[in-house]
């Protein structure tokens, strides 16, 4: 069934103050029931045409922001959405924001958003006419489509049969040779176990990626420098990839030193055309997973853009491509560029591209699919300024540059009116992260006429986030925006570890910092004195007795600075060893964000917990940093106070985060020499081997194989 779209739904929303209309480009058309957001003016510069016959139906085989991205679309174009969803995310946003919606199991994904027996049924039930597979799940599940097929019901991305070409990634490397498209040497075949990886590895040489065939996302995937590493990788991928795509099957390559991580976005249609979007660089990764895109790359020139462009489109021409989908490539330093993979699918960096030229790729995949043609020529697509798509994770930046943190959203407020910044999220204020699915919080997608000017907004959109209830890592990508690396565009995908050879711990306060943020901590303390003798009925005390000025102390990151602290009307003087500092009385404490201005200079900070002792914890450059503020007398004592002993973890193995115990491989009396694997704890996917940090005997084991456990949970003691 097919569906025009009521032209007395429609209101056009002009779009040329943000991009200039050129060719096919001009405006946008949305439906008057659906609330427009600010940001969607920068990336729907094609127009909807609303005389073209489209899907009645549509159904979301997914869950959390792609779905709710999905419904947006959709929602412009008048098609009727069904939500299809876990108990755990009953309550989802997605949910909600669907004109339909079906519980299809429990929490784990393998019993509810991978069965896909009842995403069909949920079709049957629904009568959805069409499916759109947003990413991960079932998106590139061969089956899934022909079963659709069979059922009459159109999937919104490839045929199946370019599909399970490009899926699977050793027959993609064979039809991207034979595309005449440039390959990274390896081995063209499946590892048949842990001495085969090793002995490839060796002829291979040295580093190599063991990965697997049928994966994606950054999971089976693992850079080995040695045999020992090799052997390892094999192990882990191996499990990684039987749990996330059921398919264990796995493959070696070279790695390439000094490499850029950088994708082509193509799209093609059912008639015989295909185009490419420009690139997107997807260097700055942890554990080959993506943390900050951008569009167009720092790296790429005219000739290389255009020759990488090309044979992406040859591919996609090759396989009779007609979706939205993804080429992916890796560079060195001398701009050569060799065919990584292809994805079959839309991807999570997609609103970057979006932004850069207009174009609504969920708009043009749902066109496609119905099997209307192309509008736009290569000729059509340009790059219109700069884009950065920031990855706002449920989880701690300083344990291995991010391990997923799950529990309740107290307070959740996303960037607003701030111009530029776009956020494609899943979830409110009162939302669950669980340990059942991807910890992405928002996808941040910040646009600017520049690159400085998108990093720029970039960091403004961070300081004005306000995400409590989870760790998240803001501290990591507000400091990555501000490195001087990544600012001059000269990073490889070993950007964070070489970065930070010791791992993130945080903003590094320089000299200025400290005064800014002990500054702020002591009108923080004497606003909220001021505001405890209100509440203690203390406003009729005469004004001479009310203190014109404190004497404090304040302690950030273990340096104590005296400072005094005079109010004034309309700011407070702060003089300390190295000066005064004007903070200018303009916020309040229950405030989510303080945006103030100290000696003139603006500031944004969050206050995220204080108390009546003196202790605060102040969001300050994305670290939350903890303070205290003690009167001078009490600060006089504190050297006569007992110092806490903290406790030696050296002989403890705590889980690093809240997951499922997948393996337990020492006992009781075995003897552990320091690196050995003793456990493997799983959570959001991915695998993490834990292991001895000493040599000595496991004195006792705490937990067994499917065990759930909390961050910092005791698994194992050695002796």
């Amino acid at each position: 069934m097919s569906r025009k779209l009521p032209t007395s739904l429609l209101r056009t929303i002009s779009r040329t103050r943000t991009f200039p209309s050129y060719k096919s480009f001009s405006s946008s058309i949305s439906c008057s029931q659906y609330k427009l957001e600010p940001w969607e003016e920068i990336y729907t510069a094609h127009q909807i045409d609303p005389t073209e016959p489209t899907f009645g139906k549509v159904l979301i085989a997914n869950r959390g922001e792609i779905a709710c991205r999905v419904i947006r679309t959709c929602n412009k174009m008048g098609i009727k959405t069904v939500a299809v969803h876990s108990v755990a995310d009953s309550m989802g946003l997605f949910v909600k924001m669907a004109d339909e919606a079906i519980c299809i199991g429990p929490p784990p994904a393998r019993e509810s958003y991978l069965v896909m027996e009842k995403i069909l049924a949920a079709v049957e039930e629904t009568g959805a006419d069409a499916v759109h597979p947003g990413y991960g799940f079932l998106s590139e599940n061969t089956v899934f489509v022909s079963e659709l097929e069979k059922a009459g019901v159109k999937f919104i991305g490839p045929h199946s049969k370019a599909i399970s070409e490009m899926g699977d990634k050793l027959a993609s490397k064979r039809l991207a040779s034979q595309a005449q498209v440039n390959g990274i040497p390896g081995y063209d075949g499946v590892i048949e176990n842990v001495d085969h990886c090793v002995e490839l590895s060796k002829e291979i040489g040295y580093p190599v990626m063991v990965k697997a065939s049928a994966g994606g996302g950054g999971k089976g995937m693992r850079i080995a420098w040695n045999d020992d590493e090799a052997a390892m990788a094999f192990r882990l991928c191996s499990e990684e990839a039987a749990s996330s795509f059921g398919d264990d099957r796995m493959l070696v390559e070279k790695f390439v030193d000094s490499p850029r991580h950088i994708e082509i976005q193509v799209l093609g249609d059912k008639h015989g055309n295909a185009i490419h979007l420009n690139e997107r660089e997807c260097s700055i990764q942890r554990r080959n997973q993506k943390v900050i895109e951008e569009a167009p790359s720092p790296f790429l020139d005219p000739p290389t853009r255009a020759a990488m462009g090309d044979q992406a489109v040859q591919l996609a021409k090759a396989i009779g491509y007609d979706s939205a989908g993804t080429v992916e490539f890796l560079c060195d330093s001398q701009k050569n560029f060799f065919f990584l993979e292809m994805n079959t699918r839309l991807q999570v960096e997609h609103p970057i591209t979006e932004c850069i030229t207009g174009v609504d790729l969920v708009h043009q995949m749902i066109r496609t699919a119905y099997g209307h043609p192309l509008k736009m020529t290569q000729e059509d697509v340009g790059i219109r300024g700069w884009a950065f798509e920031n990855r706002v994770y449920a989880e701690d930046p300083t344990k291995n540059f991010g391990m997923p943190s799950i529990g309740r959203l107290y307070k959740y407020e996303e960037p607003k009116d701030i111009a530029g910044v776009r956020c494609d999220s899943g979830i409110e204020e009162g939302s669950e992260i669980s340990m059942y699915y991807d910890p992405m919080i928002c996808k941040l997608t910040c646009y600017g006429g520049t690159r400085e000017e998108a990093i720029a907004t970039s960091i403004n959109a961070l300081d004005n986030y306000v995400i409590r209830g989870v760790t998240h890592n803001i501290p990591l990508l507000r400091d990555v925006l501000t490195e001087e690396n990544f600012n001059t565009g000269t990073f490889t995908t070993n950007y964070l570890q070489e970065t930070y050879p010791d791992g993130f711990q945080g903003v590094q306060l320089n000299k200025a910092d400290s005064l800014t943020i002990s500054s702020l901590a002591a009108v923080i303390h004497c606003k909220e004195a001021e505001r405890a003798r209100v509440r203690l009925n203390e406003t009729k005390v005469k004004s001479d007795r009310t203190p014109a000025s404190r004497n404090l102390v304040v302690d950030v990151k273990g340096e104590k600075v005296a400072v005094k602290v005079i109010k004034k009307v309309g700011c407070y003087t702060v003089v300390g060893p190295d000066g005064s500092v004007e903070v200018e009385d303009n916020f309040s404490l229950a405030d989510s964000v303080i945006d103030s201005k100290l000696n003139g200079e603006s500031v944004v900070a969050q206050l995220i917990k204080r108390d009546p002792s003196g202790q605060l914890r102040i969001r300050f450059k994305g670290t939350a940093l903890d303070c205290m503020v003690w009167p001078a007398e009490a600060a006089a004592l504190l050297d006569i106070m007992p110092v806490k002993v903290p406790i030696d973890t050296s002989r403890v193995i705590l889980s690093p985060m809240p997951g499922v115990v997948k393996l337990v491989s020492v006992s009781v009396g075995d003897l552990v020499g320091e690196g050995q694997e003793c456990a493997v704890v799983e959570a959001m996917k991915m695998q993490n081997s834990l292991a001895s940090g000493v040599t000595g005997v496991v004195k006792a084991v705490h937990v067994k194989q499917g065990d759930t456990v909390d961050e910092d949970q005791v698994m194992v003691e050695i002796e």
